[in-house]
């Protein structure tokens, strides 16, 4: 549940999701809405349909606008990955002020995650620390996705190309990956030439074999449910 926020004139106190509930296109909310998308900020939580609901404000109101809570909002979106709140978010925002620089480099970011390219990610972000780490949480957030993009693909991932992909090197590295073992089941194995291989659990994803056995064992229920929607 948010927190309390903004009285009725019977001094009534309203929550945000209560807020967005009952009042989204209220103009009357943003001082609100704006209010706690710094609190998601301190407190480490998000609210996607709130952050929504702000942004639809703001273009009814776009005298109104904060362009630094918008490129809050973004940033948030962008820690959610794989989850699609960036072009969400985006699809909300007018072009004119997408092409601010701040977000052109937001969008830029939200590319290379999308594609893959964690290197030119973590080296475009590293110009634009003002931005991402005005928002606590963020370079964790995207560590989890990167692992996230390589564990559907690998089993055994070298290294290098693990640190590449969440911007850690050397002992900081080493403590990451007992942390890994220790809490995660991930495996280290030495190979000849390639030094450290990253074994990953194996799931439905990088592993076939699981990912035939999950397709057997789709309940039948299921499997009638969409007969008798087809037919």
């Amino acid at each position: 549940m948010g927190r309390e926020t903004a009285k009725a004139q019977q001094g009534t106190a309203y929550t945000v999701e209560q807020l967005v509930a009952f009042n989204r296109y209220n103009p009357d909310i943003l001082p609100d809405l704006e209010n706690y998308v710094n609190d998601q900020v301190s407190s480490q939580t998000y609210s996607l349909e709130s952050n929504l609901c702000l942004l639809r404000l703001y273009q009814f109101e776009p005298e109104k606008m904060s362009s630094q809570i918008v490129a809050r909002i973004l940033v948030k979106a962008l820690m959610a990955m794989p989850a699609p709140d960036f072009s969400l978010c985006l699809f909300l925002i007018p072009e004119r002020v997408q092409m601010e620089e701040q977000f052109k480099t937001l969008i830029v970011l939200s590319h290379y995650l999308e594609t893959g390219r964690f290197r030119q990610f973590w080296d475009e972000a590293a110009k634009s620390r003002h931005i991402v780490e005005a928002v606590p949480g963020f370079e964790q957030a995207i560590q989890d996705y990167a692992i996230h993009v390589l564990s559907l693909t690998y089993q055994r991932i070298p290294r290098t190309v693990l640190a590449e992909a969440i911007n850690i090197e050397g002992l900081a590295l080493d403590k990451f990956l007992e942390h890994q073992v220790a809490n995660s089941g991930w495996v280290i194995e030495k190979s000849q030439g390639r030094g450290q291989l990253i074994v990953l659990p194996r799931d439905e994803y990088n592993d076939p074999i699981l990912k035939k056995n999950t397709a057997d064992s789709v309940p039948f229920e299921h499997i009638a449910h969409i007969l008798n929607n087809l037919s």
